[in-house]
C-alpha cells in the first residue's frame, strides 16, 4: 500500500469553491480499482491549507488514476484556486515527490 499526501495552497476566500470542485473527481476516484481510500482535511488554523490523503494498493493504480478525465478536469478547475502544492508518495521503502 502507499499513500499521497497532497497539501495544497489555495487563494484567500476560496475554500468552498475549492472544495466544491474536488468533490466530482474524489467521488469517481474512490470508485477506481487500487483506491483504498481518499480522505479532505482542513486546517482549523490555516484556512489557505488543504491537505489531501489518498491511500492506493500500488504505484501503478495511482499511476493509472493520474491519467483519467476526472483527475485531468479537477486539475484544470483546481488551477483556479491553488497557488501551491506539494504531494509526498509514502511508501513502505521510501518517500518521493512529485
Amino acid at each position: 500500500m502507499i499513500f499521497v499526501i497532497s497539501t495544497a495552497r489555495i487563494k484567500p476566500g476560496s475554500l468552498d469553491a475549492c472544495l466544491a470542485a474536488a468533490r466530482p473527481c474524489i467521488a469517481e476516484t474512490v470508485k477506481e480499482n487500487g483506491c483504498i481510500g481518499y480522505d479532505v482535511h482542513t486546517s482549523i488554523t490555516d484556512p489557505e491549507k488543504v491537505v489531501f490523503v489518498e491511500r492506493w494498493e500500488s504505484r501503478a493504480h495511482l499511476d493509472a488514476h493520474l491519467t483519467t478525465e476526472h483527475f485531468k478536469v479537477w486539475r484544470a478547475k483546481g488551477a483556479e484556486f491553488v497557488v501551491g502544492r506539494t504531494v509526498e508518495i509514502i511508501s513502505p521503502e521510501r518517500v518521493d515527490s512529485l
